[in-house]
């Protein structure tokens, strides 16, 4: 069932959500370098939003803020094994993804 509201958006795209840390962000007064959680788009290869990791914490934290801003319907998500957590899957699925 397509989303009513952005099917030509959703509907068929792979969304990958991942976790990467940014090269040479750990300088000056930073000790810890920036991690960043984003989802990238294959169809339309751009992405679609990115939540910055608390300080002290991991990805776990920061993909259900990340999944709050995202229109999944109809898509196929793929998540690597940090994401995979009960909590974090049920997001997804209540989002109308698919989950790979």
């Amino acid at each position: 069932m397509l989303d009513k509201r952005h099917p030509e958006l959703t509907h068929g795209d792979v969304v990958s959500i991942d976790g990467k840390t940014s090269c040479g962000s750990q300088g000056g007064n930073s000790k810890r370098a920036i991690h960043i959680v984003s989802a990238w788009s294959k169809a339309n290869q751009l992405s679609l939003g990115q939540v910055k990791v608390d300080a002290k914490s991991n990805e776990i934290t920061a993909i259900p803020k990340l999944l709050e801003v995202l229109v999944l319907h109809g898509c196929l998500a793929t998540i690597d094994a940090m994401g995979c957590q009960w909590d974090i899957a049920a997001k997804i699925i209540e989002k109308g993804a698919i989950i790979s």
